[in-house]
């Protein structure tokens, strides 16, 4: 079945992300290989900066894997029931999977939010609401990563108007409750299409193998 156009945009869009945070590692680590042991210098920020782009790398694309299916998993079991029993089997498996989804994107606000001046939630397990009082720390800074001049428009917002010397933590670590929040929305999803019986799993096992050999096909390989 083909995708959509929207959902086919969609697509390339999240890939050229993916593939943009991954070439940008690469090139500010091949630039701090050079300056070492070329110039005998240092991209001070650069180990700090290929942490976060690896970090945003990885739950992008954990999010991502999840729509396309491309999680793996064991089907020993699910490939010898009947549809039904499968059914019943995906969908209690989308259950616990929406379940996990919804802690961490509470763990992820929680740890997040007084970055970016915002209550925490209450409640230990599931949100019970917001803090009512709380200390704010869009001050805090991270270690080596110096502030972009084109971001100072947020200084007087988050920073009573001081300039900040290093990036403010909560721009690299916003990625954490939007990655939660796509990760839950994916989870949902894949509900919904086992819901309308459009796929019986959400994870690939051996279907790998088919869509290389698929991919083979289509390129005339042996």
């Amino acid at each position: 079945m083909q995708s959509a156009p929207s959902e086919s945009l969609v697509d390339r869009l999240e890939e050229t992300a993916i593939a943009a945070i991954l070439g940008l590692m690469t090139l500010i680590t091949f630039a701090n290989v050079v300056a070492r042991y070329v110039f005998n210098s240092n991209i001070l920020w650069a180990l700090e900066m290929t942490v976060f782009l690896f970090a945003w790398l990885a739950l992008l694309g954990a999010c991502y894997a999840v729509k396309k299916g491309a999680h793996l998993g064991v089907d020993a079991i699910i490939d010898i029931v009947p549809p039904a029993p499968r059914r019943v089997l995906a969908l209690i498996s989308i259950t616990v999977c929406i379940v996990f989804s919804l802690l961490l994107l509470k763990g992820a606000w929680d740890y997040w939010a007084n970055f970016a001046n915002l209550p925490q939630t209450e409640g230990r397990w599931f949100p019970l609401g917001f803090q009512e009082s709380f200390r704010p720390k869009a001050w805090y800074e991270v270690n080596d990563i110096p502030m972009p001049e084109i971001l100072r428009w947020i200084e007087p917002l988050m920073n009573d108007g001081d300039e900040y010397e290093k990036l403010p933590r909560f721009i690299p670590y916003a990625i954490l409750p939007f990655t939660m929040a796509l990760l839950l929305f994916r989870f949902v999803m894949a509900g919904i299409a086992v819901w309308q019986g459009r796929i019986d799993r959400i994870v690939a096992s051996h279907e790998v193998d088919d869509d290389i050999a698929e991919a083979r096909e289509q390129r005339g390989e042996d």
